[in-house]
C-alpha cells in the first residue's frame, strides 16, 4: 500500500518569523502576515503610544501600518523582522507627527547643546504636565533630527539610549559586532549634536 505524502501547507503558528516572511513573501497569504505581525504587535503599539500620546491615534497607527506592510514585505525581503518593524513603526510615526507639526504650530528647537541621553532621562522624569509636554516636544525633534543620520548611526542611538538597550543587545537586535556598535554610538553622537546646533542656529532670529 502507497501512502501519498501530504501537502498541507505548515500552520503558521508553527513557523518561526524567518519562515513566515519567506512564506509570505513568496505567496502572499495574509494570514501568514497577521500571524506574524500579531507576535510583535505590542512592541509597534508601545511605540505608537511614545511617540503620538493618544491612544486611539496609537490604535490607528497599529492598524494603518499593518496595511503598509501587506504591500512593503511583498516588494522587498527583511532579514530581520523585529528591529527593521520598529524602525518602520518609529518612521510612520514621525511621518505622522510631520503631518501635525505642518498644520499646527512648530515645534520647539533645541536651544543648547544636550545630548540625547539627557533630554530622553528629563522626558522620562518630568511630572509637570507644561514640562512634560515641552520635553515630547524636544524628543520628537531629536527624533525628526535622528532620521537625517545615516541608517546604522541612528539604529543604534535609537536603541542605546530610547529603548535602553545594552551594547549586547543593541548588537544581537542590527547584527553589528560589538565594535562597530560603538563606533556607530560615537560618530552618531557626535553628528547629531551637530545637526542640533545647525538646527538650533537656523531657529534663531
Amino acid at each position: 500500500m502507497f501512502f501519498r505524502r501530504s501537502t498541507r501547507p505548515t500552520p503558521a503558528a508553527e513557523l518561526s518569523d524567518e519562515d513566515l516572511l519567506r512564506r509570505y513573501h513568496a505567496q502572499g497569504e495574509v494570514a501568514d502576515l497577521g500571524v506574524l505581525y500579531e507576535r510583535h504587535m505590542s512592541g509597534v503599539l508601545a511605540i505608537a503610544r511614545r511617540y503620538l500620546r493618544d491612544e486611539a491615534d496609537a490604535q490607528d497607527a497599529v492598524m494603518q501600518l499593518f496595511e503598509q506592510l501587506l504591500h512593503k514585505l511583498r516588494q522587498h525581503e527583511v532579514e530581520n523582522f523585529p528591529p527593521w518593524l520598529h524602525a518602520t513603526a518609529r518612521n510612520y510615526c514621525l511621518m505622522t507627527l510631520r503631518a501635525r507639526q505642518r498644520a499646527g504650530p512648530a515645534l520647539v528647537h533645541f536651544s543648547d547643546e544636550a545630548g540625547m541621553e539627557s533630554v530622553a532621562a528629563r522626558h522620562l522624569t518630568a511630572n509637570d504636565p507644561a514640562e512634560a509636554e515641552l520635553h515630547e516636544q524636544h524628543l520628537q525633534q531629536l527624533e525628526v533630527t535622528l532620521a537625517e543620520l545615516p541608517p546604522g548611526q541612528r539604529q543604534c542611538l535609537e536603541l542605546f539610549y530610547l529603548e535602553k538597550k545594552s551594547y549586547r543587545e543593541v548588537a544581537a537586535l542590527t547584527g553589528f559586532d560589538l565594535n562597530a556598535v560603538k563606533s556607530h554610538l560615537q560618530n552618531g553622537k557626535r553628528n547629531l549634536r551637530r545637526l542640533l546646533q545647525a538646527s538650533a542656529s537656523d531657529a534663531s532670529p
